[in-house]
């Protein structure tokens, strides 16, 4: 990327649970355009981060940018504004299964749009041809693979033309060859239409097709282990944390508690 300029800035971001500490003053840049995954291990934060990053949660401390708007202060017809410039697809897909793929993409063109019923169903059925769902328009959640209601999801979340697009855990249970494909769907998007990617995920395979940076979470800190590319940090990270990410080593005994 020759301009390096950053649509999402993460600013001494604080989380916690009451009293329990999940993320700890963690600082960080998202580039317009790139593919930047989200890394961790179990109770790392990753998803606890994913949440704050799309207003659902306010931080403890610190702000979250999103093209300079904060979006745990904005209010009103700014927070609309922000929350348009992004869609967001859920491990599980989070379709609704008593409507049919089109209905599910039409959904949030009905809910923030003036569009006529006959313009959101032909919006719709772009964003499905988009992700190689053409044909399938009626077709139900339940009579589609796990693959294809991933990529369901995606349409809908691009309905309303996001700068961003936030995926959480795109390829979990997904058999390889599907994730191969759905990798490839996500640099496809991302190359055509400049989308900004915003990946969690542990698939080591997924990581290394897709990701241009990553940010890997430490739970034994509740900070930021590492931000780079994938290859750099597997290659050249002397944090033993990383080095066994990015190795699928285990840990010895007594360590694995700490990162549980």
């Amino acid at each position: 990327m020759a301009e390096q300029e950053a649509i999402i800035r993460v600013e001494d971001l604080t989380v916690r649970y009451g009293d329990r500490l999940i993320l700890d003053r963690i600082s960080f840049e998202v580039y317009r355009g790139e593919i930047f995954a989200i890394l961790g291990g179990s109770g790392a934060g990753k998803s606890t981060l994913l949440k704050h990053m799309i207003g659902l949660y306010k931080p403890a401390q610190g702000r979250i940018l999103v093209s300079g708007d904060d979006i745990a202060t904005a209010e009103g017809e700014l927070r609309r504004r922000v929350l348009r410039r992004f869609g967001v697809t859920y491990q599980s897909g989070a379709l609704f299964g008593s409507m049919t793929l089109l209905e599910n993409v039409c959904l949030p063109l009905e809910e923030f749009t003036d569009l006529p019923a006959e313009a959101r169903q032909l919006v719709a059925r772009m964003k499905l041809k988009l992700v190689g769902l053409q044909g399938f328009e009626y077709a139900l959640p339940a009579d589609i693979s796990g693959g294809m209601n991933k990529r369901a999801a995606i349409a809908r979340a691009m309905a309303l033309d996001p700068e961003i697009l936030f995926l959480d855990e795109p390829s979990a249970g997904l058999d390889p060859i599907t994730s191969a494909s759905l990798d490839a769907l996500i640099k496809s998007l991302a190359a055509s239409l400049g989308i900004t990617f915003v990946v969690v995920t542990h698939e080591l395979p997924s990581i290394y097709a897709i990701a241009q940076r990553v940010l890997m979470l430490d739970s034994r800190t509740q900070r930021v282990a590492a931000t780079g590319r994938p290859e750099e940090l597997r290659d050249h990270s002397a944090d033993p944390l990383v080095h066994a990410f990015f190795h699928r080593e285990a840990w010895p005994e007594g360590v694995q508690e700490a990162m549980a």
